[in-house]
């Protein structure tokens, strides 16, 4: 049984999908989230889901944040950290601590359009496919291995919300899954390469892992 940590900032959709998912062999020991207000909480609660807030506007400093909210999540002694809309940036000896073990999604087919405001910049660049991914956290941001990716097609009408909202269902899809991998053993990774062995995708032609040789 692997034991998962979720961090939340928000509503915590992703979050969400993950419970719903009820993955084999995963505990979700707890829902933690930097905002008292964050509405993820109370649906983690329904769920019989820990549920904490380390709020970090009662912190000095980042350091200091970094440092309660590794204290709240190791007493869990999580195999796995997930990051689920948590919108703090997190420090580097933080990201060392949960190296190989805490993964995140972010809302574009990464390496482009890191940050913020992914779908405005993808409107504005006028790309063809836009979508989300998950990695693994490293150091620098939205730069870790890319475990896989999901693309939606950008239409000519498309506004940002009409955009996220595009992205979001497929989010939804593709982080369960990932977790799934991770909780069955099958990724592999070297150096920034990510290789999902016996990948089953649950939909075929969005999800883009890298298949074991």
């Amino acid at each position: 049984m692997k034991k998962l940590v979720i961090l939340i900032s928000g509503r915590g959709s992703n979050m969400e999908a993950i419970v719903r998912a009820s993955i084999p062999d995963a505990m979700i020991a707890a829902v933690i989230a930097n905002k008292p207000t964050a509405a993820g909480l109370d649906f983690a609660r329904a769920q019989g889901i820990e549920a904490q807030v380390v709020d970090h506007t009662g912190y000095a400093n980042r350091d200091a944040f970094d440092e309660a909210l590794a204290a709240a999540i190791d007493r869990h002694e999580p195999d796995l950290v997930v990051l689920a809309g948590f919108m703090r940036v997190l420090g580097d000896d933080f990201v060392r601590r949960y190296e190989g073990r805490m993964i995140n999604i972010h809302p574009s087919l990464l390496p482009s359009f890191p940050g913020l405001h992914t779908h405005r910049k993808a409107i504005e660049a006028g790309v063809r496919l836009h979508g989300a991914t998950v990695h693994f956290v490293t150091p620098t941001l939205d730069c870790g291995p890319i475990i896989a990716q999901t693309a939606v097609a950008v239409s000519a009408d498309d506004s940002e919300a009409s955009l996220a909202e595009k992205v979001l269902a497929q989010e939804h899809i593709i982080y369960p899954q990932a977790v799934r991998w991770f909780v069955e053993g099958r990724l592999r990774v070297d150096g920034n390469r990510v290789t999902v062995t016996d990948a089953r995708l649950p939909c075929e032609g969005w999800i883009v892992p890298l298949p074991d040789a």
